[in-house]
């Protein structure tokens, strides 16, 4: 049985290495890390992850141990439900960010279950609370928004044309090049810049996108 770190990155620009370093004080003996850059709060597939999740199933894995919780989930209801998988399955979470969590382990038995399961339902009651909140949330910005557009201010439709002139003159300009160039003032004059996105969006309206971008 193996001893897995989980390291997650959620974009190119994080370096795993001080996950790793302080994941390292929590391992004894020998283990195994595997790296993933990818989100855990969008529902988007982590394929190493899932292996590993069909590792803890087939007995293989006996401890997982990462960063911090949110490099699982940050869905308190989608963590919850791991632990459980993870406890059926016999595999410990040990994580650095959360190292109270390594007292339930100390627990004798039979009372390390009970403590787990008090904790695992004040994960889920946690849940349901933040559930319950973001609902109301919802509700009340939809009422207090009612009748009116939601989303940010609209760009002002100057700012297109503005941008289609400039490719033309310009045909070698880049979209970041030509986003670092236009801005405006908004109703409280601030200045704005436009984004790449809005800038490509422009220019494939008017069908002016160029291979060169």
């Amino acid at each position: 049985m193996k001893t897995i770190i989980y390291l997650r990155t959620s974009t190119e620009d994080q370096n795993p290495e001080n996950q790793l370093k302080d994941c390292l004080t929590l391992v004894n003996g020998d283990y195994e890390v595997i790296e993933e850059k990818q989100s855990a709060f969008k529902d988007k597939e982590r394929p190493l992850f899932e292996s590993i999740k069909k590792r803890i199933k087939s007995g293989e894995v006996k401890s997982l141990i990462c960063w911090d919780w949110d490099r699982l989930y940050r869905n308190r209801k989608k963590l919850k439900e791991f632990f459980e998988f993870c406890k059926i399955y016999k595999c410990d979470i040990h994580s650095f960010r959360q190292k109270f969590f390594e007292e339930f382990y100390k627990i004798p038995k039979p009372f390390d279950d009970i403590m787990q399961d008090l904790f695992l339902n004040l994960l889920g009651w946690m849940a349901e609370d933040e559930s319950r909140k973001k609902s109301e949330r919802v509700k009340i910005a939809y009422k207090n928004h009612k009748g009116k557009k939601w989303g940010r201010k609209s760009i002002p439709s100057s700012i297109e044309k503005e941008i289609v002139n400039m490719k033309k003159d310009k045909p070698n300009m880049s979209i970041r090049e030509i986003a670092d160039s236009i801005f405006y003032w908004d109703k409280n004059h601030n200045r704005k810049n436009i984004s790449k996105s809005f800038v490509h969006k422009t220019l494939t309206k008017f069908n002016t996108y160029h291979s060169s971008f």
